[in-house]
């Protein structure tokens, strides 16, 4: 049953990647391991072909349950299948073992050029693959929505990442605020996640999106998932857009990105500090011993992502400040 595709996934059952058959108003196929795509019999008139992804990190749950919820509904007739959808589990091994990742993060891999070897990169480029077969077939104004959790507390404890690109991208806003995102993130350059080559190599319209903080499997509170509930049953059912108001939704731009460059790397601030957290001019954030410390110039910043334990040259934080909306760019 296509509701089983979650366990048979992460029980690393072979039915997981052979298995097709039907829903209401459509069928589907297992593509690959923790890969399933729906393909409706006639598709809506305005329908996206969307790929949903969760799972990148294996930590990180409430998509995942997310994910399961739409599918149980799909199959059950509580929704009818109107669009194409690419569902994608990410890290099947670092799921099963609860962690983040296994041997590497697996969400700075997404690049053509990727030459390391390994199950995390391997599994990068199977992605990858599953990605540009997909919006071959598909290419009405695709969709990319990478669901993710956070691993401290925020002070929006919902917020898009949208990639950085060099092309005009469409970016649908009213999207965003559909989906009871909290703030919006705009990002500065490259950054090779999953999102970012959806949105950088086939120009989808693509968004990293954080719903909360990680909490093992059953201990997420999926009621204040409601928007993004309902964003995916619309998008399934390949219902049209909703024009949600997003003029109240603070946007972001990375001003600073700060890399771990020595082993003795560390903030000068506390571990648990939230997303979003500003600093003031003249705060030192970071010693490194050997290297060179941040000092915040001369307006505030907040702060991102901080992990001082990331591995050597990678992205330790992000440095953010607050910008005007740009334009809802139509599709």
């Amino acid at each position: 049953m296509l509701d089983d595709w979650l366990t048979q996934t992460l029980a690393d059952d072979a039915k997981a990647s052979s298995r097709q058959g039907t829903v209401p108003g459509g069928r589907y196929r297992f593509r690959g391991h923790g890969v399933l795509e729906l393909t409706p019999a006639s598709p809506r008139p305005d329908a996206r072909p969307v790929v949903i992804s969760a799972g990148i990190h294996g930590n990180e749950t409430a998509p995942i349950e997310l994910v399961g919820e739409l599918l149980a509904a799909l199959e059950a007739g509580r929704l009818t299948l109107g669009a194409p959808l690419l569902m994608i589990l990410g890290n099947v091994p670092a799921i099963r073992a609860g962690t983040r990742f296994i041997e590497t993060n697996l969400n700075r891999l997404f690049r053509r050029d990727l030459d390391a070897r390994g199950d995390e990169p391997d599994r990068a480029r199977e992605l990858m693959q599953a990605v540009d077969d997909f919006v071959a077939a598909h290419q009405e104004h695709p969709l990319h929505l990478d669901l993710h959790t956070a691993i401290r507390e925020s002070r929006y404890p919902r917020f898009a990442v949208v990639p950085y690109t060099d092309a005009a991208t469409p970016s649908t806003w009213p999207l965003l605020a559909e989906a009871d995102m909290q703030a919006v993130l705009l990002q500065h350059q490259h950054s090779w996640t999953f999102s970012h080559y959806s949105r950088h190599y086939h120009g989808v319209e693509a968004y990293t999106l954080e719903l909360g903080r990680v909490r093992p499997f059953g201990d997420n509170d999926l009621a204040a998932l409601a928007g993004m509930r309902e964003l995916l049953a619309r998008l399934a059912q390949g219902l049209a857009e909703v024009e949600t108001p997003y003029a109240a939704l603070p946007f972001y731009r990375v001003a600073v990105e700060l890399v771990r460059d020595v082993e003795a790397f560390r903030f000068t601030f506390a571990d648990d500090v939230a997303n979003f957290t500003e600093f003031a001019p003249g705060e030192r954030l970071t010693e490194a011993p050997g290297g060179e410390d941040f000092v915040v110039d001369d307006a505030p910043l907040a702060v991102v992502f901080p992990n001082a334990r990331v591995e050597l040259g990678a992205r330790a934080a992000l440095l953010v400040r607050r910008c005007e909306p740009p334009a809802s760019v139509a599709r």
